[in-house]
Order: C-alpha cells, then sequence, then structure tokens
C-alpha cells in the first residue's frame, strides 16, 4: 500500500531513471541508463532511493542490447537491476520500450506489434523467474510524443512519418502487448506514461482557437484508442489501462506554432485543472509518471506540482503517486549538455550520488503535508463523483 492513498505503489514519491535509448535524427545509439552510471551503480542506487523514502522506481529495459539478433535474447544488461529490485525490496515500474529498438526492428513494418509482443512476453517471463511480486509494466512510454517526434524528424524516419498513421501502429502494438501480458499474468499491472499538456491559441482568430483546440485534444489519442474510446477498430478496451500516467514539465505549455507559456501568465492553466479533466475523461486513477526541473528552479517546482496535486485530491481526483523524472543528473539528448534535473548527482569519484539537499528538504515538507491529507473516498469518473 502506498503512504497515502493509492492501492498501487509502495511510496507516493517515487524515483524514476532517464532510460531513453533511441537514435537521434544524426544516427547517434543514446542509452541513457549506461551514460548515467545506472548499468554500473543500480545496487547502490535502489539502495539510496529506499533510504530517501522512494521506494517505488521507474526504470526501464534496453531492448536494443538484449534482442542484438531477431528472436535471439540476451538479458545479461537487465538481470543486475532485477536482482537489485529483489535484494533492496524496492517497487519497480517497468519500461519495455522506452523509444528505442534494436536496428533489425522496422517499427513501421506489418510485424511490429508481433515482434514487440514476443519481446514484452519474454522480458515479463525473465522478471517473473527473479521476482515472485506482481509485475508492474509500462509497455509503450510516450506514443503521442513518439509519434510527432518522428512526423517533425526529430526521430529518424521510421518508413512512415504521417503522425496518426505511425501511431496507430504504436497502439497496435501496445495493445497487442498488454492483451498478451494480462492473459498470461492477470495480476500484473498495467500502466502507461503520456505527456500532459496545453496550448493556447496566439490569437483570438477563430482557425488558430480551433487548430489550438485540436493540438491540445490530440494528446488524449492514444489513451482514447487503448481504451477504446475511439477507433475501435484497434482492440483497444478500458481494462488494458490500470493507471493513467500522465508525464509534466515546466515546458508542457505553449502558444500554437509558438513559445512556451511561462507559470503566472493567464494563458498558464493549472495543474490542478488538467489532471480533474484526465479524470472525468476515463474514470481511472492517475499518476504523474514523470514530473521535474533543472538547477534552481527544482524545489520550486516540486513545490507547485505537490501544491496542485492536492487541489486535485481535494476536488475527487484518484493521484496514487508522484514521480520524479529523472532522480539523477544526467547528459541532454542533443549536445549531452550536463542537465542537473535530480535529487541525485552524477556518480563521484567514490562511487557514491550526492544528494541535493535543498530539492530533498523540500521533498520532505512535502511529504509530512501530504501525510495530514484527508483521504478523499469520492473518485471523479465520467463527469460523476462515487
Amino acid at each position: 500500500m502506498s503512504d497515502f492513498f493509492g492501492k498501487t505503489f509502495a511510496s507516493f514519491f517515487q524515483a524514476g531513471f532517464e532510460c531513453s535509448s533511441h537514435r537521434r535524427r544524426d544516427g547517434v545509439r543514446l542509452d541513457l541508463i549506461r551514460a548515467t552510471g545506472h548499468d554500473k551503480h543500480v545496487l547502490q542506487d535502489y539502495w539510496q532511493c529506499k533510504d530517501l523514502g522512494l521506494s517505488t522506481i521507474r526504470d526501464g529495459l534496453r531492448w536494443h542490447l538484449i534482442e542484438q539478433s531477431p528472436g535471439n535474447y540476451n538479458w545479461s544488461s537487465w538481470l543486475p537491476a532485477l536482482e537489485a529490485a529483489e535484494q533492496t525490496g524496492v517497487q519497480v515500474i517497468w519500461d519495455l520500450f522506452h523509444y528505442g529498438s534494436p536496428d533489425h526492428v522496422d517499427q513501421a513494418a506489418d510485424d511490429f506489434p508481433e515482434r514487440f509482443t514476443q519481446f514484452a512476453l519474454a522480458a515479463v517471463e525473465v522478471q517473473q523467474s527473479v521476482s515472485k511480486r506482481p509485475p508492474i509494466i509500462c509497455p509503450l512510454n510516450e506514443i503521442n510524443f513518439m509519434s510527432w517526434a518522428v512526423e517533425v524528424d526529430y526521430f529518424p524516419p521510421v518508413g512512415r512519418t504521417e503522425m496518426s498513421g505511425f501511431k496507430r501502429q504504436l497502439v497496435r502494438a501496445a495493445i497487442s502487448s498488454a492483451r498478451a501480458i494480462r492473459d498470461r499474468w492477470p495480476d500484473s499491472t498495467l500502466v502507461w506514461a503520456e505527456p500532459l499538456v496545453h496550448i493556447a491559441p496566439h490569437s483570438h482568430r477563430r482557425a488558430v482557437k480551433r487548430a489550438a483546440e485540436a493540438a491540445s485534444q490530440g494528446q488524449f489519442e492514444a489513451y482514447d484508442w487503448i481504451t477504446g474510446r475511439a477507433e475501435p477498430e484497434l482492440g483497444g478496451d478500458p481494462s488494458l489501462v490500470d493507471l493513467i500516467g500522465l508525464n509534466f514539465y515546466p515546458h508542457n505549455q505553449w502558444y500554437f506554432k509558438g513559445p512556451t507559456i511561462p507559470m503566472g501568465h493567464h494563458e498558464y492553466r493549472p495543474l490542478a485543472d488538467m489532471l480533474l479533466e484526465v479524470a472525468e475523461r476515463y474514470g481511472k486513477p492517475i499518476f504523474l509518471s514523470e514530473t521535474g526541473a533543472e538547477g534552481s528552479a527544482k524545489p520550486s517546482w516540486l513545490h507547485y506540482v505537490c501544491n496542485e496535486v492536492r487541489d486535485a485530491m481535494d476536488r475527487g481526483t484518484a493521484i496514487e503517486g508522484i514521480c520524479w523524472y529523472p532522480i539523477t543528473a544526467y547528459p541532454g539528448w542533443d549536445n549531452s549538455r550536463h542537465a542537473e534535473a535530480g535529487l541525485l548527482s552524477t556518480v563521484v569519484s567514490d562511487g557514491s550520488r550526492h544528494v541535493d539537499e535543498r530539492l530533498f528538504e523540500e521533498l520532505q515538507a512535502q511529504r509530512a503535508r501530504f501525510a495530514c491529507q484527508p483521504v478523499v473516498q469520492e473518485v471523479v469518473a465520467g463527469g460523476r463523483r462515487y
């Protein structure tokens, strides 16, 4: 049971390890687990997170290292993390596909959903051979973002550059793998992670307002399709989503075809209102699967997010956790710049990671405030309260 209100997670505050492993547009393969030293320090990382009260962790697999030739799996890059989770007793949400796939896998090919489902089943089989705890799985990370990244050439082309076509391909893989996991392990928990955004019109022209609203509504497509609310021919069903994961950062609100909207601006939408909208749309519990900021903004961002989460909970939204992501400093995707985004530093000379004391002080203060939060029994679902 969680510290506060949830039924899924071991801790309300969670730690996420950056695990992206895709190729950049210039062809360079990223491997953030290796770049942050998490591959060699996973046991120490899990112990340190647990000591800091972060007993639920979001981590990921590196598919490109596991399936180096079609159908042949080598789990040596993942087994240390599986064993560390058991040794420390932390609970891990496993991302099976965090953007990166092997070069021999064509994400646009007709057989991609089957290829990914085979990998997903093999992965959970290995996880269950090490742990007897029911698996918590995020099959595909950020379907909406990934399809956009391919469409605008931020990620390399995969054969289909029209966003809705490639997004359908990813959703087919998501639904296929989720059904297979649920059939094989009925007690598994299926969570997902999609960006939560707000896009405002940059003028009062009717066409601009319509375009901005349509762009904002696009953030719901992956969940709508997986749950079967829309595009039912894809085979979605509400049972394939146990928790709605939402990724929310300081840059997640912007003008249509324009700049970021700063917090405090009249167009900046309160996070609590956005969370309530998602709860009313899907009638399922929510967690912030990613949130965070850089540098001196970290404590104030956590303060803001927690205040908004409490507001949403007071209004009947079932929220089960907040995951700080990433929990360590990391090299930026585009240019490997040093990004001080975590509670923990990079690995220093003695093999340890320093703790950002200002962020940890805010975390402790927020933990105490949530511990005093009255339990809200009603849950917003479909516009009604239960």
